[in-house]
């Protein structure tokens, strides 16, 4: 955690990478526009926040009216990563995560992903788990590892990955087809929505395929971070024939 001013405008000029900027509610002016230009061009989410909460976060310090969260992982760029990825000699995967809000779900995904195969994992700028200590412990230092890219849209993104033949295959448990009837063999990402609500509408309309896990219980879903499990399992199994 930074606090003041001019700490936070150096950690942005010197581009550390930052989860998140706080600002107290009611600020307007040169400052006000100049963060929300440049968290908008690095995808940094800015909240306008109540003077307790600064106060709070800054211990009784003189908070200036500004606080950032540092991020313990430096975030990747989609568009500036793909070439890479797409150099390599292994079938491209990704997983995009769709507002996934709690920070367990997101490690346990993230260690899944480094164990089976995941050439990047990608976040939304907003309403998302944040990358802490806690997540990091859940993913057993996974996402230490791993490519993690945070964008603006998910749906710009997936147009990103469309225009690389790269195909979405969304989790939909009510209207998907069995998990086996997909063919991950080919460059795919594997598209996760909320704990609550799944995959956006809007994101579903833009999937290739939408494919559910069978399950004997009559409970509705599994929770995502088993689903991505067992998700990328499946796709280990037709990428590498195992028994």
């Amino acid at each position: 955690m930074i606090y003041g001013k001019h700490p936070v405008l150096e950690a942005l000029k010197e581009e550390v990478p930052i989860e998140k900027i706080m600002l107290l509610q009611g600020t307007h002016g040169e400052l006000e526009k100049s963060l929300r230009e440049t968290c908008r061009e690095r995808s940094i989410p800015l909240q306008q926040v109540p003077r307790e909460v600064l106060f709070k976060l800054a211990k009784g310090n003189n908070h200036q009216g500004i606080a950032a969260i540092i991020s313990p992982v430096e975030y990747q760029d989609l568009g500036g990563l793909l070439p890479f990825i797409l150099s390599q000699p292994t079938v491209p995967l990704f997983i995009l995560l769709d507002r996934v809000t709690d920070v367990r779900n997101l490690g346990a995904i993230a260690r899944s992903a480094e164990l089976l195969g995941v050439d990047a994992i990608v976040l939304s700028a907003k309403n998302r788990a944040r990358i802490d200590e806690e997540a990091i412990k859940a993913s057993a230092g996974a996402l230490l590892k791993l490519a993690v890219c945070r964008e603006n849209s998910l749906s710009a993104a997936i147009d990103l990955l469309h225009k690389e033949g790269i195909k979405i295959a969304a989790a939909d448990s009510h209207t998907g087809m069995p998990i086996r009837e997909v063919d991950f063999t080919q460059p795919c990402a594997l598209l996760l929505g909320s704990e609550d609500e799944g995959v956006h509408p809007s994101l579903l309309e833009k999937s290739d395929y939408r494919f559910r896990i069978p399950q004997l219980g009559t409970l509705d879903s599994f929770n995502v971070s088993v689903a991505a499990g067992i998700a990328l399992y499946e796709i280990y199994n037709q990428r590498y024939k195992t028994n």
